[in-house]
């Protein structure tokens, strides 16, 4: 029987192509996964207040298997980037950080709290969350 992984993949609204491909990279990959993810299209995102989207990230990394974050240099001056890593260690959940395609920078602050680093490739990123998750 196929185990089927809880996942929150961190990410920047304003960088949603890059989760997109996450996503297609993991499915590619053949991994059975549910997505804790807050979506864009969540009202919480666009009306409502900082507390209620830290409330509504934390109840969604709760029963995750692993933390995925997007490790590109925008991450450092994320304003949750530091809140989903506190939540993520409150919970004692694993950190996948995922180094852009290419990049020549990528987030210290993220790569710091990681428990595995990996490259922008399916293969990589589903060894890491068998591995972690």
């Amino acid at each position: 029987m196929d185990k089927t992984y809880r996942l929150f993949i961190s990410h920047s609204w304003s960088y949603d192509k890059n989760y997109q491909r996450v996503i297609e990279l993991i499915t590619e990959q053949g991994l059975k996964f549910y997505d804790h993810s807050v979506p864009k299209s969540d009202p919480i995102h666009t009306n409502g207040t900082d507390k209620q989207l830290y409330d509504a990230i934390e109840s969604k990394m709760k029963g995750t298997s692993c933390i995925l974050i997007l490790a590109g240099v925008y991450a450092t001056y994320s304003k949750w980037i530091n809140k989903e890593i506190e939540i993520a260690q409150i919970y004692g959940k694993s950190i996948i950080a995922i180094e852009p395609w290419g990049s020549e920078k990528t987030s210290k602050v993220v790569k710091d709290a990681a428990h595995k680093i990996v490259k922008w490739q399916g293969k990589s990123i589903v060894d890491a969350i068998k591995e972690l998750g």
